[in-house]
C-alpha cells in the first residue's frame, strides 16, 4: 500500500452502486480515485491511477469482473476485492476469480440493496483496508509446483503416522491456499480434517465440493450430527459455528450452533479448535493460514495447551498476515512455515518412528 489512506478504483455496472460503494468506502477513510462501469474500464482506471485496492463486480457487459481480473494481474498485479452475487452461481464465479488473482470477496445483499448494504458499511470497509494491504507480487511463490498431486510423491505406508485430527483456520486470502494444502495431504496419512474458513453460506458448500475434487479427502460441507473419520474431511457451514462436540471410535462428531460470532464471524476457528483440544484424545494440529483478525489464535494456543502441534504460516506467502501473527505473538506457534510448506509440516508433526 502505498500511503497510510489506501486508494481505490470501485467497478460496477450500476450506477448507483458505483456512488453508494464509493460514498461508504470515503466516509470510512479508502480515498476512491476512479470507478469505472466495466472490466475495460477498469483495467485501464487500474493502469492509469495504480490504487492500491479494486473492488470488482463480477457480472458487467462485454469484459466482465472474471477477464477484468485476469487482465489486471497480468499487466498489473494489484489486490481485488469482489462483489459477488450471495448465490451458488455466484460462488462458482466467484472462486474462479480468486483463482484468478483476487484477494477476496464480499457479497452483495439482495431484497431492498440500498439498505441491506449500508448496514454492511463497517465490514466493506474493514475488508476493503485488509485487501488493500494484501501483498499480490510474489508473495505467494510456491516451494512445489501447484500441479504436483500427493500421487506423485514418494507413497508411505499407514504405519508412519499417528491417525491425527486437523484443523485449519482460515480467512482472506485463504481459498486458494487452503485447497494446496488440503489437496497436498496424502490419503494415506488417514487424517480427519476440520477447516473454517470465514466465507458466508451459499459459498462453503462449493468450497469442500472444490477441497473434494482437488485432495484425495472425502470433503463435504458439515451439518449438525456429523461424524467423520480418518480419509474424510468437514468445512464449517457459513453462519453456523463447528464445535466437535465428541471422539470414540477413531471418529469424531460435531454439532452446530448459531452462537453469536467471535471476532465479528461465524463460523470462527477459536470455537472449533477450543472444542478438538477439551475433546479429542489424540494428536491433534492446529494450522492458522492467512487472514485479517485474530481468529484462531486462542484456538492455536488450546491445541498447545492440550499437547498439540501448531502451524502458523508465515509473512511472506500471506496475503494477509493478521491471524497467523496474531498467534505467533500469543506464544501458541511450534512452526512458522510458507503455505506451500505447511502439508509437510503436517506430516512431520505427526509422523511416529517405524521399527526396522
Amino acid at each position: 500500500m502505498t500511503g497510510a489512506t489506501p486508494r481505490a478504483v470501485v467497478v460496477d455496472d450500476s450506477h448507483f452502486m458505483r456512488t453508494m460503494l464509493s460514498d461508504m468506502l470515503d466516509d470510512g477513510g479508502v480515498d476512491v480515485v476512479a470507478t469505472a462501469a466495466d472490466g475495460a474500464e477498469a483495467v485501464t482506471a487500474v493502469l492509469e491511477h495504480e490504487p492500491d485496492v479494486v473492488t470488482m463486480d463480477l457480472e458487467m457487459p462485454d469484459v466482465d469482473g472474471l477477464e477484468a481480473v485476469e487482465r489486471i494481474m497480468a499487466e498489473r498485479p494489484t489486490p481485488i476485492l469482489m462483489l459477488s452475487a450471495h448465490t451458488a452461481d455466484g460462488a462458482d464465479v466467484t472462486f474462479e476469480a480468486l483463482d484468478a488473482g483476487a484477494v477476496d470477496f464480499f457479497t452483495k445483499p439482495g431484497g431492498e440493496v440500498s439498505t441491506q448494504m449500508s448496514s454492511k458499511e463497517t465490514q466493506l470497509v474493514q475488508k476493503v483496508k485488509a485487501v488493500a494491504g494484501a501483498d499480490v507480487d510474489g508473495g505467494h511463490a510456491s516451494s512445489r509446483s501447484s500441479s504436483e498431486r500427493p500421487s506423485e510423491r514418494p507413497t508411505r505406508t499407514d504405519s508412519e503416522y499417528e491417525g491425527a485430527t486437523v484443523l485449519i483456520a482460515s480467512s482472506t486470502g485463504g481459498p486458494t491456499v487452503v485447497e494446496r494444502v488440503v489437496g497436498a495431504l496424502p490419503r494415506d496419512a488417514d487424517f480427519r480434517i476440520i477447516v473454517v474458513q470465514h466465507m458466508p453460506d451459499a459459498f462453503t458448500e462449493r468450497f469442500a465440493d472444490r477441497l473434494d475434487a482437488a485432495s484425495e479427502y472425502d470433503v463435504r460441507e458439515a451439518s449438525d450430527g456429523d461424524r467423520i473419520g480418518g480419509g474424510e474431511a468437514l468445512v464449517a457451514p457459513g453462519g453456523s459455528h463447528l464445535v466437535v462436540a465428541g471422539a470414540g471410535g477413531d471418529r469424531l462428531r460435531v454439532k452446530l450452533t448459531e452462537d453469536p460470532p467471535e471476532h465479528g464471524v461465524r463460523p470462527a476457528a477459536d470455537v472449533t479448535m477450543q472444542s478438538a483440544a477439551e475433546t479429542v484424545d489424540g494428536p491433534l494440529v492446529g494450522v492458522v493460514l492467512t487472514g485479517m483478525g485474530a481468529d484462531g489464535a486462542e484456538g492455536a494456543r488450546a491445541i498447545r495447551d492440550a499437547g498439540g502441534h501448531v502451524i502458523a504460516q508465515d509473512e511472506a506467502s500471506s496475503a494477509v498476515f493478521g491471524m497467523p501473527k496474531r498467534a505467533i505473538e500469543l506464544g501458541a506457534v511450534d512452526d512458522v512455515l510458507a503455505g506451500d510448506d505447511v502439508p509437510d509440516g503436517i506430516l512431520d508433526a505427526t509422523r511416529i518412528e517405524v521399527n526396522a
